[in-house]
């Protein structure tokens, strides 16, 4: 922070804002920094082969030494799935909840960080002292419990970074946002406040997680057979749900899916799940059963195609499979990108005589953030003086923010920022002052990487192909050796295309010749000729632009001799 910037707070958002998912906050004040979230985003088609993404931390590793901690608002992967990643180059303590904590674990087992991880549980009524930094936490309702919005008091005044939220007045676990400690907050004076975009392009409320189980117990009341439930493997709400109705329509409870069983043995354990263990039976005796006797827990609600619900809809599943008048019920939203991979899945369960239920045709799902009138109760609680939208894509940071200014709050008080937008809050004035290094970084499992050259070959890959031309030169005159070879993989057929390899042929005959041979190192000059007049090549031909891979040899002529 440079000399004429010491009276502010540095706010530094390196995910999140302009996307959703990879939710990742720093915020700065003289030789202190805390974090709040390190979440991935998952990958769709458009960076093929890649498992997720995570942000790019560079100015935290550059800034290591002011880190005092990283404090983790909830449980779900967009918030704590890079955690283990961030770990394994910041070595810094972090604070959660303890359901949070517990299910922070188990990837920080995976990626083998758990044994130098400094975790520390905390609850709502906690409060911590990082450098010049007082933290507290508000408890909030949103579609995983344990999530808290985090109370940060600078030197400047006090920042509220409400994380995912809603206002569920008839929470499943009978435990509604804290709404007074907004309100006191905001009758004390809240200088800045950050908080969720998700849901800014909806209106009204959103609705109570309660107000879907009229249409679950229907559902449970009318399903003759088999009844295989799809939902997020962290919907502890929502699971909680599918138990009451398992209890109250007397079937018994397999599961499947390694998240799901690993997340609901968890949240049994700590007490956020009533699970009777005598209606737990195993997956391979779920046969032994009535088809009306058992309800399945299943991933796969986004048709993610190892997931089971998705090997069960192909028929692949070891122990599962769907018969003609069974039941499915997806109970998630379709993110945004996935829609393809659920209709495919949703396609092969009807082909078996399966009815489907998902979110499009029935009132099963609920979401997990607040609509329109959820985000203004929130500013009006809080009475915020500055206003920063976070969470979601720019249009909806942009619609948040509008809200926020037909609520009074001037247009030079709300600032839309972006990730890598270096935002400094003042006594009088937050405004953007520049960017700071920021990026993905795309894992690819074990590999990581921040180049996007990678993932623009795969897709060039994928829609054009690639063409080998491979030429055997003389090491002294720099002639071709005989004939050159073109091999193609998934641009054209070579059997079926003879006219056009032939003159690919000659191109690449005629690019070695323009090359003045003279030393060895001009090897590297004939692959670049070679793929440039190609690429121009087939461009012109057949419109297609080929990954290009020249292999050149330089060999020494066999002398005979007599």
């Amino acid at each position: 922070m440079t000399e004429n910037q010491a009276d502010h707070v540095s706010i530094v958002p390196l995910g999140g804002l302009g996307e959703f998912g990879m939710n990742i906050m720093a915020y700065e004040c003289g030789d202190d920094i805390i974090v709040i979230d390190c979440g991935i985003m998952f990958s769709d088609d458009s960076a093929p082969g890649v498992d997720f993404i995570i942000p790019d931390i560079s100015y935290l590793v550059q800034n290591e030494h002011k880190i005092r901690a990283i404090i983790i608002t909830h449980a779900h992967e967009d918030h704590m799935g890079g955690l283990s990643f961030f770990l394994d180059q910041v070595n810094v303590p972090v604070y959660g909840t303890e359901l949070t904590l517990a299910f922070a674990k188990e990837r920080l087992r995976e990626n083998k960080v758990l044994s130098k991880s400094n975790l520390n549980a905390i609850t709502p009524d906690d409060s911590l002292e990082l450098g010049c930094f007082k933290l507290e936490f508000i408890h909030m309702t949103h579609s995983i419990p344990s999530t808290l919005a985090v109370v940060v008091r600078t030197p400047v005044g006090v920042i509220i970074h409400t994380s995912d939220f809603k206002f569920d007045p008839t929470p499943v676990d009978d435990k509604p946002s804290e709404i007074h400690k907004l309100a006191a907050l905001g009758e004390k004076g809240v200088s800045l406040l950050l908080s969720d975009s998700t849901n800014a392009d909806r209106p009204g409320v959103t609705p109570s997680e309660r107000s879907i189980y009229s249409n679950l117990d229907n559902i449970f009341q009318n399903a003759e057979q088999r009844l295989f439930i799809c939902t997020f493997a962290s919907s502890l709400h929502r699971i909680q749900q599918f138990i009451d109705l398992a209890v109250k329509h007397r079937r018994l409870i397999a599961i499947s899916g390694r998240s799901m069983i690993g997340n609901i043995n968890t949240a049994t354990e700590l007490g956020y799940l009533d699970l009777p263990h005598d209606l737990l039976i195993d997956l391979k005796d779920a046969k032994r059963f009535e088809p009306n006797e058992t309800m399945t827990l299943c991933t796969g609600s986004q048709g993610e195609p190892r997931s089971a619900m998705s090997l069960i809809s192909r028929g692949d599943h070891t122990l599962l499979h769907i018969d003609s008048g069974d039941t499915v019920l997806i109970s998630a939203r379709q993110i945004p990108g996935n829609e393809r991979e659920i209709r495919k899945m949703i396609g092969h369960i009807l082909r078996r005589g399966a009815h489907v239920i998902h979110e499009q045709n029935d009132h099963v799902h609920v979401s997990g953030h607040g609509a329109r009138e959820d985000l203004k109760l929130m500013l009006t609680l809080t009475k915020p003086k500055f206003f920063i939208p976070i969470h979601g894509e720019y249009s909806n940071l942009i619609q948040h923010a509008e809200l926020a200014e037909s609520l009074g709050i001037p247009n030079q008080n709300v600032t839309v920022a972006e990730t890598g937008d270096l935002i400094l809050l003042g006594d009088d004035d937050c405004y953007i002052d520049g960017k700071v290094q920021s990026g993905v970084v795309f894992v690819d499992g074990k590999l990581m990487t921040t180049e996007d050259i990678v993932v623009r070959d795969r897709c060039q890959l994928a829609t054009n192909g690639m063409v080998i031309p491979v030429v055997v030169i003389n090491q002294e005159t720099g002639k071709i050796l005989g004939t050159p070879e073109i091999v193609s993989r998934g641009f054209v057929h070579i059997d079926v295309s003879e006219g056009l390899i032939a003159e690919a042929k000659e191109v690449v005959a005629k690019a070695v010749e323009r090359v003045n041979f003279d030393l060895e190192e001009e090897i590297d000059l004939i692959r670049e000729e070679i793929r440039s007049e190609l690429k121009r090549f087939f461009r012109s031909q057949t419109a297609q632009t080929p990954i290009i891979l020249p292999v050149v040899m330089s060999v020494q002529p066999v002398v005979e001799i007599q």
